[in-house]
């Protein structure tokens, strides 16, 4: 079903389903469980299912956006969509292709979700699924290169970054009912399943048929490391009275956390005690580093 945007300063009793004022790419909607009016301002909505939130004197309870559909003895047919977005840093261009397998639902054409269209291709996406072994899924994606398209286009983006294969290009696995889709009568873009996030780690097959590739989270990639920051105990990685530091006082000191009376002579030592001389030293400080590397217990 359709769900109502929320309102600012709305009365909601207990029950009422509202959805957010942009698309959640969660695919959640919220359920009042605490009667009251709305705040002023749109919350900040949680991104798990059962996950409350307070708005005002109203709480809201995160449900799935699909949920009352799959509950039905014969519910709708599921339909898969893919977008695949190039980088113009590897691959020369940020094009975003959208396509779909139409193998559900007998959907024989090209289908338009969102107002975007998405092409129909033979298609075969496998391997989605979680398991409790403690390793993440790898995917794969398996496309029909029939005519020669698909090399093509991994002759382009290898012109740019030799060997690419487009590595590194950004997948997202859209799930939706077919009831939801643009066109349909019950057409709701914001019913979805929980947007699926993957990226191309590498070309694992090549043909004159197909070319497959196997697919991999951001930090599951080969080579990425996190945090992507190196971690420093005793130096603030932060610029001094940037964004990040947020330092705009007029107390000055020099790298050696010596007092001085001008801004011109105002540097940060770069240390802790730089940054508590500054802030306070039992306040909360935003230093650009990591004291507790090291430490043994």
């Amino acid at each position: 079903m359709a769900y109502s945007a929320w309102l600012a300063s709305n009365p909601y009793t207990v029950g009422q389903i509202a959805r957010a004022t942009t698309i959640q790419v969660s695919g959640l909607v919220f359920r009042c469980s605490v009667a009251g009016t709305s705040a002023a301002t749109e919350p900040a909505w949680p991104t798990d299912i059962a996950s409350t939130i307070t708005d005002g004197t109203v709480t809201w309870a995160a449900i799935s956006s699909v949920y009352e559909e799959l509950s039905l003895l014969a519910p709708n047919a599921i339909i898969e969509l893919f977008q695949l977005e190039l980088d113009s840093t590897l691959h020369g261009t940020s094009d975003t292709y959208y396509f779909h397998a139409g193998v559900n639902a007998n959907v024989t054409g090209n289908i338009t979700w969102n107002g975007e269209e998405y092409v129909r291709l033979p298609v075969q996406a496998e391997g989605f699924e979680y398991a409790n072994g403690g390793t993440l899924p790898r995917p794969t994606l398996t496309v029909s290169n029939l005519g020669g398209e698909i090399s093509a286009l991994l002759l382009l983006a290898n012109d740019v970054t030799p060997g690419n294969d487009l590595g590194g290009a950004k997948v997202t696995r859209i799930r939706t009912l077919k009831k939801f889709l643009d066109g349909e009568p019950s057409a709701d873009i914001h019913a979805k399943f929980p947007d699926e996030i993957w990226y191309v780690d590498r070309k694992s097959a090549e043909t004159r048929d197909v070319v497959q590739w196997e697919l991999a989270s951001k930090f599951d990639l080969a080579g990425m490391m996190i945090p992507k920051r190196q971690l420093i105990a005793n130096v603030c990685q932060w610029q001094y009275r940037s964004a990040e530091c947020s330092y705009t006082g007029s107390s000055y000191f020099n790298a050696a956390d010596q007092s001085v009376d001008t801004l011109a002579a105002d540097v940060c030592g770069k240390r802790l005690s730089s940054c508590k001389l500054r802030f306070g030293a039992k306040s909360e400080l935003p230093f650009g580093s990591f004291p507790g590397v090291g430490l043994t217990q």
